[in-house]
């Protein structure tokens, strides 16, 4: 990891180069931003769209709202949006206003995620019991024989899930994960918590509801939802949850989760780049695509991953490292449903 760090500053160095993101990610966050308005004004002006047209728009919502997440929220979450520490709490909060929470998901994500990765108890991310079981440490149920088969249903559901379920389990049940506690939670983060809650159902569904009515309302709400929720699941999945990558049990790790001394290595080992060459799902996806380079390097913008990419590759090489990549998108998604059936057959 010293040899692979040295080379990414000096990168960063020689070309006199700030690791935080620069115009061109905060064009895309503008971009993006103004998409997102424009898409939730649109109906809410025009009230006479055939309902069809309205669909569609929620529709496309939904898409930009993952593409928020990808690009905007995450980067901030990280604090790699931008040098100023102001920004970076600015854009991770953008996740509040589409539902979410800041402060959950830096510790499901940001602390928990990065540090577990693909651990079993730890690593929420790879909680989806008992519905699909994703490594060979999470118990077998019949009906998982046919979950690459039903698991892109309830992908569809990954929002909703997450935005009225997980966040309140775990601010009722202060637990990040199964064997992970939540830090003492502040007056200010419960008033953010419930606050952001109530305007995000306010914007998203009570103000729609009173101008274009409440069942097209909560109808395109449900459609925005279920493709946001799609979105967010496959790429997530497609980051970790293919053949090749390693999963552990907390037992297999140790007390002390025994991957420090080859955290580097063990990084490499449960995450997967994909699509690499493709620029447009790059740019889309906020670089997640480069996994990899996100989770040795998580504090660096996701603009610089292609660049980054190469000298890691090449170390990786010269080391005989092993690594997990696929050369499109839909070979890895194909790897994913492949490793779905693995893991229904016990």
């Amino acid at each position: 990891m010293s040899l692979l760090r040295k080379r990414v500053n000096q990168h960063f160095n020689q070309g006199e180069i700030s690791q935080y993101g620069n115009f061109e990610l905060y064009l895309k966050g503008f971009i993006l931003m103004l998409l997102l308005i424009s898409l939730y004004l649109l109906p809410l002006i025009f009230t006479n769209l055939p309902v069809s047209i309205v669909f569609l728009i929620y529709f496309i919502q939904g898409i930009v709202f993952a593409l928020v997440g990808f690009n905007v929220m995450h980067d901030g979450s990280h604090k790699s949006f931008s040098k100023r520490k102001s920004i970076n709490v600015i854009m991770a909060h953008t996740l509040n206003v589409l539902g979410g929470s800041a402060l959950f998901w830096h510790q499901k994500h940001v602390m928990n995620h990065h540090t577990y990765t693909n651990i079993e108890g730890l690593d929420d991310d790879i909680d989806i019991k008992p519905f699909i079981r994703l490594s060979e440490h999470q118990s077998i149920k019949w009906y998982h024989r046919f979950q690459q088969y039903y698991a892109l249903v309830l992908y569809c559901f990954t929002y909703i899930f997450w935005i009225y379920y997980r966040d309140f389990k775990k601010y009722f049940t202060r637990m990040v994960a199964e064997n992970t506690p939540m830090v003492e939670l502040e007056f200010t983060d419960h008033l953010i918590f419930w606050t952001t809650k109530v305007i995000h159902i306010s914007i998203f569904l009570v103000i729609p509801s009173l101008i274009i009515g409440p069942l097209l309302a909560i109808t395109g709400y449900i459609v925005l939802s279920l493709i946001c929720g799609f979105t967010l699941a496959v790429v997530f999945q497609l980051a970790h949850i293919v053949e090749g990558t390693i999963f552990s049990a907390p037992e297999v790790a140790g007390d002390d989760i025994q991957i420090e001394s080859e955290w580097s290595i063990y990084q490499i080992n449960t995450t997967v780049n994909f699509a690499t060459d493709n620029k447009i799902l790059t740019w889309l996806l906020g670089g997640l695509n480069y996994q990899m380079v996100h989770h040795l390097f998580p504090k660096i913008s996701h603009i610089h991953y292609p660049a980054l990419h190469n000298i890691i590759l090449q170390t990786c090489e010269e080391h005989n490292v092993e690594y997990v990549q696929f050369d499109s998108f839909w070979s890895a998604f194909l790897s994913h449903l492949r490793h779905l059936k693995e893991m229904g057959k016990g």
